[in-house]
């Protein structure tokens, strides 16, 4: 039996729960800070029953939806972390796996879909496994020795893939309409590279090769229907030269339960008609990992202009090519040379449209491409750094991005994330540990090793400065005023961070070994 099919964990009545009358009203009555509060509250008795129990209750007179929930919801605590106290950054990320580990989930009638697996949280209001985070968290564990835990994240993924159908945003129910960016093949490429041993080598390839390629089914589905009248479907645009790209997509236009009152108290200021468009744009760019940015926007501090699923990301394309040559090289190591061809050839592919599409010759940056305007966009961000991160880009290509990268992007305290300044969190001033790893992978595969030290040098001394001054570890921190902390987002900034421990421990790791 698996976790999913466990009797005391029922996937529908919790979806059921969450488009229900009662969670509208508490999300709506603002009875939480935070709206994943009450998204990841444990019920005292099933969910047909609490509902029963509303709507039995609502109409009296001296009803309380505040005593109602007391009564009836175990309310989620954040994962506190502020007694881990250590006397340096390297020592507090050491503390700080054991706090964030998780072993393997007992099934309740709650959001949380269970992993069967130990794994590891991000931290604060993020109490459950996070795609994307996973794998720069892992870069960390893996230099502490914990290459069993990053093991167990990748067949938690793999099982993920097998219930939902994709690897979710996260393990909560309220997050299987979407993923995130694609880097499962990025974490079992560095167990395979640690591996000495050949034969365990081969025996790990072969026991994830078939997820990796689930993982790439899932971005390219529906790209065999695309038409010149049909051109989008899902995540796979066709573009006007038959060329097949990917974008972000969530397959559900409502609001989300964990941002719920925020979704409607921001569509109402639309069209009716428009909203629906809105919530499926607001997905989709939770699903990118870079919610929110100006990326994403048509009028660049304006979310209401939210965009996403026009555009045609720089990094998500780069890391479906590394997808692709991945799947070329374990098929190879394995002997089966015909399905490393096929996706040799379909690397070959989408690095031409990349380069047609994503690569502006006259400004010589990587820039995202709206395909429903028909042209690039305008916002120079961070993630032209990830072609060169994946070793996609050409020597000129990768000398232009590193040259911009340079000039635009590195302040006192690191990088900005792109160079718009606006109220989003990932635009300037803000830095995220992510695109720092991104930005000095790429600039040490081609051998600018001077502006790889010069940005793990910043980073950590932006990261050991605020933990003097602070004692905590952030999830992002602003490059610019060193005094700020990190501001934007829909929720105070996070302690911890899963993300920002690992790639710190990652840069340390580097600049011992020059």
């Amino acid at each position: 039996m698996t976790y999913s099919q466990h009797p005391k964990y029922d996937v529908q009545d919790n979806l059921a729960f969450l488009d229900s009358e009662l969670f509208h009203a508490v999300q709506m009555a603002g009875l939480f800070d935070d709206s994943k509060a009450f998204a990841d509250a444990l019920p005292k008795c099933d969910y047909a029953k609490v509902t029963q129990h509303y709507d039995q209750q609502v109409s009296a007179s001296d009803f309380n939806l505040r005593s109602f929930v007391n009564a009836h919801f175990d309310l989620p605590q954040p994962l506190e972390l502020r007694d881990v106290i250590s006397q340096d950054v390297r020592s507090q990320i050491e503390a700080l796996w054991d706090k964030l580990a998780r072993q393997p989930d007992h099934p309740q009638n709650d959001s949380l879909i269970p992993l069967q697996h130990g794994y590891l949280v991000p931290g604060g209001r993020f109490r459950e496994i996070y795609y994307w985070d996973s794998y720069f968290t892992a870069l960390g564990l893996m230099i502490s020795g914990r290459e069993a835990l990053v093991k167990s994240m990748i067949y938690n993924f793999i099982e993920l893939q097998q219930q939902v159908g994709c690897i979710p945003n996260g393990n909560r129910n309220y997050y299987r309409s979407r993923s995130q960016p694609p880097v499962l093949g990025l974490m079992i490429d560095l167990i395979v590279e640690a591996q000495t041993d050949e034969q365990e080598k081969l025996n790990f390839i072969a026991a994830t090769v078939a997820g990796l390629e689930t993982e790439y089914r899932f971005w390219m589905d529906g790209a065999q229907n695309l038409s010149v009248s049909d051109c989008a479907k899902r995540r796979v645009v066709r573009m006007p030269n038959s060329q097949v790209l990917n974008r972000y997509w969530d397959d559900s236009a409502t609001p989300r339960p964990e941002s719920y009152r925020e979704d409607m108290e921001a569509a109402s200021a639309l069209e009716a008609s428009q909203r629906n468009d809105y919530y499926r744009n607001i997905r989709a760019a939770c699903e990118s990992g870079w919610d929110f940015s100006s990326r994403w926007l048509a009028e660049h501090n304006n979310l209401s202009s939210i965009q996403t699923t026009h555009i045609i990301p720089v990094d998500l394309n780069a890391l479906l090519w590394k997808v692709e040559k991945l799947l070329a090289k374990y098929h190879t190591l394995l002997g089966q040379h015909a399905r490393a061809i096929e996706f040799s050839e379909n690397a070959d592919k989408r690095k031409q449209a990349i380069d047609y599409y994503l690569w502006d010759t006259q400004r010589q940056f990587y820039y995202d491409y709206n395909f429903v305007a028909a042209q690039q966009t305008t916002v120079k961000s961070l993630a032209a750094a990830v072609p060169l991160f994946v070793e996609m880009a050409n020597d000129a290509q990768a000398e232009s991005v590193l040259q911009c990268i340079a000039h635009d992007f590195v302040c006192t305290g690191g990088l900005i994330t792109t160079t718009e300044h606006t109220s989003q969190q990932w635009d300037s001033p803000n830095g995220w540990a992510p695109l720092h790893w991104f930005t000095v992978q790429a600039a040490r595969n081609y051998a600018n090793t001077n502006l790889a030290e010069l940005i793990m040098q910043r980073w950590l001394n932006t990261v050991e400065n605020h933990f003097q001054q602070h004692g905590n570890l952030m999830e992002k921190y602003d490059v610019i005023s060193a005094a700020q902390l990190a501001q934007g987002g829909e929720y105070e900034v996070q302690h911890g961070f899963g993300w920002t421990n690992g790639v710190t421990l990652k840069f340390y790791d580097l600049l011992t070994k020059g």
